[in-house]
């Protein structure tokens, strides 16, 4: 199969795409890259629906998507839009349609654009597992292009777009039959729908391909790019998200490692972040996603042609290396701290890279975010470290210390090539993509105590650092690698989504044994300032490894953002849940505030706490419901009730300082 689903891999470029006509905001083409998000009211409440979508609207949303679950709630988007128009706010509003054909025909005369789910509209969900043969799944399409048609017609006479947006966790029993829970079955599910678009001339369409599982959602919109060419369809714009990304500084690493990581390559067209917070806050987030790239173009260092792909961008493998220490091979990929900021550095300001130190018991402890090696650079530590942890020193002081066997050295690359006295059994090299010369990569090969820590300070980061490792593996070098990078003077907000495209966009594609993010460009702080940089830096580092599913090393909360569906207050909920349960190291719970987006959108789950009424629960192992109507104040202690019965509880350890 080709590999190029971007128009290249080393120079930024939008996807060209065909314009979509959505109210006067068209997406595509030439236009910039829109921000939208959705309502968390009651659609019923007209008002309170009108006032939410002028703060969003203030925030930043260039479109506005709106729950219509039923007939009731599509005719009253009329009234919605008429008191915004009324107000003066023209922002096209989306209609938002799961299960209910006869509500997404009412609402395409209303709206803008109408969304619809292809798992599950006019189609069937039960998780069950059924065979069919051609004949019977050909049946299935003949009766979905009936109860499709219509709304095609009337969007077509309206001038109202569709955005075809399917979720991973949502595919239809009829598409996990033939394809499985696949990149290629989210794709397949939408173009059943799309080719029928196409064959009644109806192309004012926006695709999506959305999936809590950042290497799913990645791989299923390049799959989809190549698809749409593979078939000579046309080449519709993206809206990109992350399904149930989370809250706080989680969901915004999340939903940078999936999003950012296409924006990197020139796919999308509209970002929705979806956080479980108020909807006005995700579209700050969006934007500082999208305007990274507005001087992409012009700022960056040009890089060389790639003339051989050796990945699968379909697929997730990880890089094969060779086992250097505790890097490389089947590690999980390691942290690496940066504390060469720091001098006289003391046992306690270990707490701030996850190692905890106990004056009374006179011993370290170490939390599920421990750094696995710390950076010292030319201030060498001067007591022993906690067991676990390794330190990494610049290759003079290094040469100079008494103390060889126990630190590392971090040689430049010509440092390396002359150097003749090396640690017998794990040296860090940095180099940049300038480089990897013929030489350095000889001797790498022969070297087996030899992990490379890659560089760059080009403003296209993360593709010269994927040229970096694509030169590696097609010249054989199989040394692990470290990424690091670097920021300077940004927002908090901005150094996570930054940091979390530029590294995550590699992990997705198995590229990278390790994180650095370096503090080289900070300006200088006060100690207490320093420790808290790199008690954040510590803890993004690892919240990137976990987002792109490379280390669980906490628990993992699949919540979906507020809509008017919602049943209960998610943002409250997701804090209780969260007190209780986030010392269950690699657990993953879905907290879900309707049906709609129960079972099906939180796929990858281990456990569900999903809103089936007013105050009522219910409590799902996987996909099976196994608790149907809790009363929501006892449902926190049910869930952690079920959790113990499998063996999956531990007591939360208290720490003495």
């Amino acid at each position: 199969m080709n590999k190029n689903y971007s128009p290249s891999l080393t120079e930024y470029k939008r996807r060209e795409t065909i314009v979509v006509n959505i109210g006067d905001v068209p997406m595509g083409g030439n236009h910039p890259i829109r921000v939208q998000s959705m309502t968390t009211v009651d659609t019923m409440d007209t008002l309170g629906s009108v006032e939410q979508c002028i703060r969003m609207i203030e925030a930043g949303c260039e479109y506005i998507r709106i729950t219509a679950p039923s007939i009731k709630e599509a005719e009253n988007l009329r009234h919605i839009r008429e008191e915004l128009r009324r107000r003066g706010y023209t922002t096209p509003l989306v209609a938002d349609i799961h299960f209910t054909p006869n509500a997404a025909e009412v609402a395409a005369r209303i709206v803008e654009k109408v969304r619809i789910n292809p798992g599950n509209y006019a189609d069937k969900k039960k998780f069950e597992v059924i065979e069919y043969n051609d004949t019977t799944y050909q049946a299935e399409l003949d009766r979905i292009r009936e109860r499709f048609v219509p709304l095609v017609r009337i969007c077509k006479e309206h001038g109202t777009a569709m955005r075809i947006g399917t979720n991973h966790g949502s595919l239809s029993d009829r598409i996990l039959s033939r394809y499985g829970d696949t990149p290629l079955g989210m794709v397949e599910s939408a173009l059943e729908f799309l080719r029928i678009c196409e064959d009644e001339q109806y192309y004012n369409i926006v695709i999506s391909m959305k999936a809590s599982n950042t290497q799913v959602m990645v791989q299923a919109y390049r799959l989809l790019v190549q698809k749409l060419e593979e078939e000579g369809l046309k080449p519709y714009p993206l809206h990109l998200g992350v399904t149930e990304a989370g809250e706080a500084e989680d969901g915004r690493i999340k939903s940078a490692v999936g999003i950012g990581t296409l924006l990197e390559d020139g796919l999308g067209d509209t970002v929705r972040v979806s956080l479980t917070e108020a909807p006005e806050a995700e579209a700050p987030v969006a934007k500082a996603l999208i305007d990274r790239y507005t001087h992409r173009a012009e700022l960056a260092q040009p890089i060389q042609p790639i003339c051989n792909v050796p990945i699968d961008p379909f697929q997730y493998h990880r890089r094969e290396t060779t086992e250097i220490a505790n890097i490389g091979g089947t590690n999980v990929p390691r942290v690496v701290a940066d504390l060469s900021r720091l001098t006289a550095v003391q046992y306690a300001d270990l707490k701030c890279v996850g190692h905890l130190y106990s004056m009374l018991l006179d011993k370290f402890n170490m939390n599920d975010l421990g750094a696995d090696f710390i950076y010292t650079g030319d201030n060498p530590i001067q007591f022993m470290l906690p067991n676990g942890l390794k330190e990494i020193v610049n290759y003079v002081p290094w040469q100079l210390a008494e103390d060889q066997e126990n630190r590392h050295p971090l040689l430049t690359s010509r440092q390396y090539v002359e150097a003749e006295t090396l640690h017998p059994k794990l040296n860090f090299i940095e180099a940049t993509i300038h480089d990897i010369t013929d030489t350095l990569m000889e001797r790498l090969k022969q070297d087996a105590t030899a992990v490379l820590v890659l560089y760059t300070a080009n403003e296209h980061a993360m593709p010269e650092l994927r040229k970096c490792f694509f030169r590696l593996m097609n010249n054989g070098v199989a040394n692990p690698c470290i990424v690091k990078r670097a920021y300077g003077q940004l927002t908090s907000d901005e150094v996570q989504l930054y940091a979390a495209t530029d590294v995550g966009g590699l992990l997705i594609d198995g590229l990278g044994d390790g994180i650095l993010l370096g503090t080289e460009l900070l300006p200088q702080q006060e100690k207490g300032e320093w420790l808290q940089t790199i008690d954040k830096l510590n803890n993004l580092s690892f919240g990137i490894l976990q987002a792109a599913r490379t280390r669980m090393s906490k628990t993992e909360y699949i919540s979906c953002p507020s809509c008017g569906r919602t049943l209960f207050d998610l943002q409250e909920t997701t804090a209780m849940i969260r007190k209780r349960t986030d010392h269950l190291k690699g657990v993953k719970i879905g907290i879900m505030g309707c049906i709609v987006n129960g079972p099906g959108e939180m796929a990858d789950a281990d456990y569900g706490y999903v809103g089936v009424g007013k105050d009522k629960i219910a409590l799902y192992r996987g996909q099976t419901v196994v608790k149907k109507s809790v009363p929501a104040d006892r449902a926190v202690d049910e869930l952690i009730e079920l959790i113990r019965e499998d063996a999956r509880w531990i007591e939360p350890m208290v720490l003495e300082e």
